[in-house]
């Protein structure tokens, strides 16, 4: 037998959720960004990666204190709800995580976190054309700051609404959530 580097990927990847790792997890440290992707590389049947999976969630919430699974309060509740409404943006959503402010003061065209809604592609076309008459006045006026951080704000704009279209083009990875396959008692001697 010839083995070449990659050979060794596809071991790695199986080896990873064969002992257990849930695949999304494997996927991140593959860095594939379609979980399609490592399961081609992954030599295990579908039931054993949502098996896996199962034991993965088991053996991390055995882990955590059992005063994390209470039941919340009404207060604790509206306030978890209160974060996803103050996350939808003008143009689009932030993914910043429950119970975190902000750091970026709401300059989200520059955050990592924004994601367009591909409705608002007009809009960014619009934010540009702001910042361009913006960045010829600096020109003009010899703020070189201004300029510079013009310019580091059409970066992201450009870098987002690439990202956007490419997400348009692409459309969502449907993850879901595993379930256990029925089994069949007459096949399992139960």
């Amino acid at each position: 037998m010839k083995f070449v580097p990659h050979d060794f990927r596809r071991l790695f990847a199986t080896e990873l959720v064969n002992s257990g790792l849930p695949i999304h997890i494997g996927a991140a440290l593959l860095g594939h960004l379609n979980i399609q992707t490592t399961r081609g590389y992954v030599a295990v049947f579908d039931d054993d990666i949502v098996r896996h999976y199962q034991q993965f969630l088991d053996r991390r919430r055995a882990q955590r204190p059992h005063s994390e699974y209470r039941k919340p309060t009404k207060t604790e509740w509206s306030e978890f709800n209160e974060h996803f409404d103050k996350r939808r943006v003008e143009l689009g959503s932030c993914g910043r995580p429950y119970g975190t402010p902000c750091q970026h003061e709401h300059a989200c065209i520059r955050c990592l976190m924004l994601s367009i809604n591909p409705k608002m592609l007009p809009r960014l076309d619009e934010l540009e054309e702001d910042l361009l008459a913006r960045r010829e006045r600096a020109i003009a006026e010899d703020w070189r700051g201004e300029i510079d951080g013009l310019d580091l704000t059409l970066t992201f704009l450009r870098s987002k609404r690439e990202q956007t279209r490419r997400f348009e083009r692409t459309g969502p990875v449907p993850v879901g959530l595993p379930a256990v396959p029925h089994q069949n008692p007459q096949l399992t001697g139960g």
